[in-house]
């Protein structure tokens, strides 16, 4: 059975930082790549970021460029997005999701193109 996880989500002040896990069973992760999204209050989920099989090639939408890493341990079947430098419009439910590529660098991460298992992760930037 196919299962996606995320979790480390959470309330922060302005300019803090969070680590999210993006944990999946049921298939391995190795065989895809792996997109990051945000859906804030009221509006479409976005893409933010995705990373490459092996994890050769990253990409990141302009907003969150130079504060957010994505990285992935394909031994533990868990992906990650570390945040930093956090801004009050970071704010949303965050979702992992895999897809057979991830888009080249300065391309749109298309939510079409990835198939969603999980439930997110809630985060609120906010002083």
């Amino acid at each position: 059975q196919v299962q996606v996880v995320e979790s480390g989500g959470g309330s922060v002040q302005p300019g803090g930082s969070l680590r999210l896990s993006c944990s999946v069973s049921g298939f391995r992760l190795d065989y895809y790549a792996i997109g990051w999204f945000r859906q804030a209050p009221g509006k479409e989920r976005e893409g933010i970021s995705c990373i490459s099989r092996l994890g050769g090639s990253t990409n990141y939408v302009d907003s969150v460029k130079g504060r957010f890493t994505i990285s992935r341990d394909d031994a533990k079947n868990t992906a990650y997005l570390q945040m930093n430098s956090l801004k009050p419009e970071d704010t949303g439910v965050y979702y992992c999701a895999a897809s057979l590529k991830c888009a080249a660098e300065g391309s749109p991460i298309l939510t079409s193109d990835y198939d969603f298992r999980g439930q997110g992760t809630q985060v609120t930037v906010s002083s």
